[in-house]
């Protein structure tokens, strides 16, 4: 989805698809590291 939105603002221009693909770019980096720690904890649970 990154690519598609990035290549679709880099022929247009337009601010709004830029904007989306900061907000996709963010999201993606937030889900990872807490489904990192979430397996961690599964991992090593603190009694």
């Amino acid at each position: 989805m990154l690519d598609f939105t990035w290549k679709v603002f880099s022929q247009t221009g337009n601010i709004d698809t830029y904007l989306l693909f900061k907000e996709l770019e963010k999201g993606n980096h937030e889900i990872p590291g807490s489904q990192e720690e979430e397996l961690a904890e599964i991992d090593f649970p603190i009694s």
